[in-house]
C-alpha cells in the first residue's frame, strides 16, 4: 500500500508513463483493429479462406517478431543514448538496425514470393487452403521490406520520446487499408471482385502509404533518428561490440520465440480448418485486448532506459516497481472488459456456430492466463531488456516456447486429439513457467545498470 501511495504522489512519473504508453497503446490498437477488420472482411468469404490467410500471415508474424527483436535491441541503446543526449550514436544505431531489418525482411520476401505454395504446405495439408493462401502470400510478402523501414523508424522515434508521430501515420495507413479492403475484396465502385488477392493488394498499398508518410515526416521535422547513408555503412568497433552484445540476444529471442509460436500453427493447421479459423479469430481479438500491455511494456523500456542511461539507477528501480503495480491494476480491468464484450466481438465475424463456440472457449482460456502473460511481457520486454539483461530474457522466452509450449501443442492437437481450446490451455501453461523463473530474475537486479556510459 505504501508503494501505491508513493506512486500516486509521483506525478512526473505518471505523466511521463501516460505520455509514452498511451500513444504506443493507441498505435497498437490501430494496427490490431486493422488486422481485426481484415479478418472480419475475409470471414465474409468462407472458413477455408480465413484459415488460409491466418496461415499465410504466420510468415509475416515471424518477420514482424524478427523486426521487433531488432527494434527492441536497438531501443535499449537508443533510449540510453537519449538519456545522455548522444545524437551521433543514436543515428548510428538506427542505421545499423535499418540495414539488418531490411536485409532480413528481404530474405523472407524472396522465399515467400518464389515458393508461396511450398511455404503454405509447411503448415497445412489442405489443398484448397494452400492454393488460397499462396495467392495472398505472393502479393503481401512484398510489403515485408517496406514494413521493416517503417517499424525501425517508429521504434527509434519512441526511444527519443517522439510517440505521437507514429500514431498519426498508423491512422492514415489503417484508413487506407480498410477502404481498399472493402473496394478490392468485394469489387465496389466499379473495381473487380478480387477476394483474398484484393485483401493482399490493399495491405501492400497501405504499407507503401505508411512508409512514404513516415520518411517524409521524419526528414521534414529533422528528427534525431533521421539517418543518412553514412549511418548505414560505418566502422566503429566499440559501437559494434556493444550493439551485438546487447541486441543479438534480443534478436535471437524474438526470432526463436516467433518461430516457436509459428510451430504451434503446424499443430493447429493439422487440426482442421475450423480449429485454425477459431484460433485465428481468437488471436485477433486477443491482440486488441493486449494493446495496453504492449504500450506499458514499450513505455517501460523507454522510461527505464532513459533513466539508466542518465545514471539514475534508484529512480529506475523505484519506477520498475510502480510499473508492475500499474500492469496488475490494468489486467483486472482488461479481464472484466474481455468478459463483457466477448460475445459481441465474436458475433461480428458471423462464423459457423461450432467455430464461434470454440472461439469463446479459447478466449476464456486466454483471460484465465492473462495475469501470467502480462507480467512476463512487462518483465521481459520492458524491465529486463531496459538494462541489457537480454540473455535472461532470451532464456525465459525460448525455453518456455520450445520446452513447454510446442510439446504441449503437438501432444494435445495431434496425439490426444483434444479440442482447440484444450490445446490452447496446454500451450499457455508456458506463461506460468516463465513467471516462476522471471520473478527471481527481476529481483536479482542484473538489469539495473548503465550499459552505454
Amino acid at each position: 500500500m505504501n508503494l501505491i501511495h508513493e506512486m500516486k504522489q509521483d506525478k512526473a512519473f505518471l505523466k511521463k508513463a501516460a505520455m509514452i504508453a498511451i500513444p504506443i497503446a493507441l498505435q497498437g490498437l490501430l494496427n490490431n483493429v486493422l488486422n481485426f477488420v481484415d479478418t472480419l472482411m475475409i470471414s465474409r468469404l468462407d472458413t477455408t479462406t480465413v484459415a488460409a490467410v491466418g496461415i499465410a500471415n504466420k510468415i509475416f508474424f515471424v518477420v514482424s517478431l524478427l523486426l521487433f527483436g531488432i527494434c527492441s535491441g536497438s531501443c535499449i541503446l537508443t533510449s540510453q543514448y537519449w538519456g545522455m543526449r548522444d545524437i551521433k550514436n543514436i543515428k548510428r544505431v538506427v542505421g545499423l538496425s535499418m540495414l539488418l531489418g531490411v536485409t532480413s525482411a528481404f530474405l523472407f520476401t524472396l522465399v515467400s514470393f518464389l515458393k508461396p505454395q511450398l511455404v503454405m504446405s509447411i503448415f497445412t495439408n489442405s489443398e484448397p487452403t494452400i492454393i488460397i493462401g499462396a495467392k495472398y502470400l505472393k502479393i503481401v510478402c512484398i510489403s515485408y521490406v517496406i514494413t521493416a523501414v517503417t517499424q525501425i523508424f517508429m521504434s527509434a522515434l519512441r526511444s527519443v520520446n517522439q510517440v505521437k508521430l507514429p500514431v498519426v501515420i498508423s491512422l492514415v495507413a489503417i484508413v487506407t487499408n480498410v477502404i481498399l479492403n472493402y473496394v478490392l475484396i468485394f469489387g465496389k465502385f466499379g473495381f473487380p471482385e478480387l477476394g483474398v488477392e484484393g485483401a493482399a493488394i490493399a495491405t501492400l498499398i497501405a504499407r507503401i502509404v505508411e512508409v512514404v508518410a513516415m520518411i517524409l515526416l521524419v526528414y521534414y521535422k529533422k528528427s534525431p533518428v533521421s539517418i543518412s547513408v553514412s549511418h548505414l555503412f560505418f566502422y566503429d568497433k566499440d559501437l559494434y561490440s556493444i550493439y551485438f552484445k546487447t541486441a543479438s540476444p534480443v534478436i535471437m529471442n524474438e526470432f526463436m520465440w516467433g518461430l516457436g509460436i509459428t510451430m504451434y500453427s503446424l499443430a493447429y493447421g493439422r487440426m482442421g480448418d475450423n480449429a485454425m479459423a477459431a484460433i485465428t479469430i481468437t488471436q485477433n481479438i486477443e491482440q486488441i485486448l493486449q494493446v495496453v500491455f504492449m504500450g506499458i511494456s514499450n513505455a517501460t523500456a523507454v522510461i527505464l532506459g532513459n533513466e539508466l542511461g542518465a545514471g539514475k539507477l534508484k529512480d529506475a528501480e523505484l519506477h520498475a516497481k510502480f510499473i508492475l503495480i500499474l500492469q496488475a491494476m490494468v489486467t483486472v480491468v482488461i479481464i472484466a472488459l474481455g468478459i463483457v464484450f466477448m460475445n459481441p466481438m465474436i458475433a461480428v465475424f458471423h462464423m459457423e456456430p461450432v467455430v464461434s463456440a470454440s472461439i469463446r472457449k479459447c478466449l476464456l482460456v486466454f483471460l484465465a492466463y492473462l495475469f501470467f502473460k502480462v507480467f512476463n511481457t512487462v518483465n521481459i520486454v520492458g524491465i529486463l531488456r531496459s538494462g541489457g539483461d537480454t540473455k535472461a530474457a532470451l532464456f525465459l522466452d525460448v525455453t518456455g516456447v520450445w520446452l513447454i509450449g510446442i510439446p504441449m501443442a503437438f501432444l494435445g492437437g495431434l496425439v490426444f486429439h483434444f479440442p482447440i481450446e484444450a490445446v490452447y490451455a496446454m500451450v499457455l501453461s508456458e506463461e506460468i513457467y516463465k513467471m516462476i523463473l522471471g520473478i527471481p530474475r527481476y529481483r536479482k537486479k542484473k538489469w539495473l545498470r548503465n550499459i552505454v556510459a
